[in-house]
């Protein structure tokens, strides 16, 4: 390559033979968990391989997991998974309601960050697993002219298993550019002061608004397997602050809230207590209404529509609890909106 062509600006001149120069822009990318294309066995199969294939998510050797993997839990799972996604599914739209939520957030914060920082800031999302992949809106945003990408991992609380793939997976699709953008990524907020007053918000409105004002808040929490805080892996103390942080907000003392985690798979230890078996605990002790958040997640989704709504609240009810109320994910909320917004426009200091 010419000194000449090394030399030229992005918004310089260029001789007739240089490639086309597009407008320098900014991007920035949200990314959630994933979701599969639709509920069938074939569409699970996919969703399901490539999420549980992620060493990051399933750290066991892939000599041993990749078999039991591909010949038994890939053979039967998808059938009750795609079960599990039908009764919840978007039929209207013909898509998981994860990916319905995350494109009102992006709309929603589109809008904001364009009112706020001008037309050269793109907004985009992706997923980590499943479509749209992040692979292929990083090349979307790099062919619109994105010399600088803000990656911003949906996830309030960083696990290994979610913000720290999501960030890997981003950095491999850089490997694939000619012309790297500058990158940078968001960090964890589960302490932030507006993300904590939007959950805040979303409780108090929900507890006014339920038949009967619940007893007890339980916060669940994703699980991660309990060896994965051995190995210094911050996410449980995160879950725990976030809690702590939600009772001061809201004023309440220590018998108001409590912490549990779920969606535990496999055979050792996770994160304790679990959720499912808490709210039966729960029930038990006379605790006949509860209410249930999670903050943990960004959209609702699969492991809050159904686990949360439908097997959590089976057992809470079987062991003899009457009201049980889900407070929903904060989702593309105001409030929430306002907050993810403001982290954005703190992380692209600088650039815009």
């Amino acid at each position: 390559m010419s000194d000449q062509i090394l030399s030229i600006s992005p918004l310089s001149a260029a001789p007739e033979e240089h490639p086309p120069v597009k407008k320098l822009k900014v991007g920035v990318l949200l990314s959630n968990l994933g979701t599969p294309d639709s509920y069938d066995y074939w569409s699970m199969r996919r969703y399901l391989g490539e999420f549980l294939s992620d060493r990051r998510v399933i750290d066991y050797s892939p000599w041993l997991w990749q078999p039991l993997l591909q010949l038994i839990i890939l053979t039967k799972r998808p059938f009750t998974s795609g079960a599990a996604y039908k009764t919840i599914w978007n039929h209207e739209a013909d898509e998981s309601p994860l990916l319905t939520i995350t494109k009102a957030q992006t709309i929603a914060i589109r809008s904001s960050v364009t009112e706020r920082h001008g037309e050269g800031v793109m907004v985009d999302f992706c997923m980590r697993y499943g479509n749209p992949s992040i692979n292929s809106v990083v090349q979307k945003m790099v062919d619109a002219g994105c010399q600088k990408i803000l990656f911003f991992p949906l996830y309030p609380q960083y696990a290994g298993a979610t913000s720290a793939t999501a960030n890997d997976e981003f950095f491999r699709s850089l490997i694939k550019q000619t012309w790297q953008p500058t990158a940078r990524t968001v960090g964890a907020y589960f302490d932030h002061p507006d993300y904590i007053d939007a959950l805040a918000t979303s409780i108090e409105r929900g507890y006014a608004n339920a038949e009967v004002e619940p007893e007890i808040l339980v916060c669940s929490y994703h699980g991660v397997p309990k060896r994965y805080l051995m190995q210094g892996d911050p996410y449980h103390c995160l879950c725990q602050k976030t809690t702590r942080l939600l009772k001061e907000r809201l004023g309440w003392d220590e018998s108001q809230i409590i912490t549990t985690f779920q969606s535990k798979f496999g055979p050792e230890q996770w994160l304790q207590p679990y959720t499912v078996e808490e709210v039966a605990r729960l029930a038990k002790l006379g605790k006949k209404n509860i209410a249930v958040c999670a903050p943990a997640f960004s959209a609702d989704c699969i492991e809050t529509l159904e686990e949360i709504n439908e097997e959590i609240r089976e057992s809470f009810e079987h062991a003899g609890g009457e009201k049980f109320t889900y407070i929903p994910c904060l989702n593309d909320e105001p409030a929430h909106i306002l907050a993810l917004t403001n982290l954005i426009s703190d992380n692209l200091h600088g650039w815009v």
